[in-house]
């Protein structure tokens, strides 16, 4: 399928994401990067709310810290939006986990199942070689996570209705982890990073 054909299913397909209403506890609107011809695909978890305001993911935050540890091998914020295409398990904002308590909610497995269509949808137009995941609840809906040390800093082959392709799963980039500041995470999402850079696939898309 040509570059075009391909960019207009992605347009076409992020508009009816737009009008999705389906999870009644979720803040909207759904939330989705540029409609991207990518090898490359990024999956998060769910948007925050700032994220909800300004209508881009990892806009607030955790995308400054998500974009500098991509711009330490070379790729700043907005070459990234330009050549990497940016999804996530939910798309919509869940919420405050409680009026007194810090932190967001995390979307519940129903809204997590009803969300996986538009990610399906997306693996099937795009077909991305590799696929980064961001964040131990997206990480989890493609492999087993016991430990984050266990499994960053590898090349993990998923399966994900019928597509192979190469996963590297990467910390989330709270402000509340300090995961990925100690030992031995600092050093494991190094060694992520450097995998990412290495990858076939993404050399094709920042090399371009």
């Amino acid at each position: 399928m040509q570059k075009k054909q391909i960019e207009i299913q992605l347009q076409e397909h992020q508009k009816s994401l737009e009008d999705c209403a389906c999870c009644p506890h979720m803040y909207g609107p759904p939330i989705h990067g540029l409609p991207v011809v990518s090898n490359v695909m990024l999956i998060g978890q769910a948007p925050g709310f700032k994220e909800i305001e300004v209508l881009r993911p990892f806009a607030w935050t955790a995308g400054k810290k998500l974009f500098s540890w991509f711009d330490a091998i070379g790729v700043d914020e907005t070459k990234f939006r330009k050549t990497v295409y940016m999804s996530a398990i939910c798309r919509c904002y869940p919420g405050k986990k409680t009026a007194k308590a810090h932190g967001d909610r995390v979307p519940d497995k129903n809204e997590i199942k009803q969300c996986a269509q538009w990610l399906q949808s997306e693996i099937r137009i795009l077909k991305p070689p590799l696929i980064i995941l961001v964040g131990k609840l997206a990480i989890s809906q493609f492999m087993t996570v016991k430990k984050l040390s266990d499994i960053i800093g590898q090349v993990h082959t998923i399966n994900i209705d019928e597509h192979q392709c190469d996963a590297i799963p990467l910390p989330h980039p709270s402000g509340a982890s300090t995961w990925p500041l100690t030992e031995p995470g600092k050093t494991l999402l190094k060694q992520a990073m450097t995998l990412i850079q290495q990858h076939p696939s993404w050399s094709i898309r920042t090399d371009s």
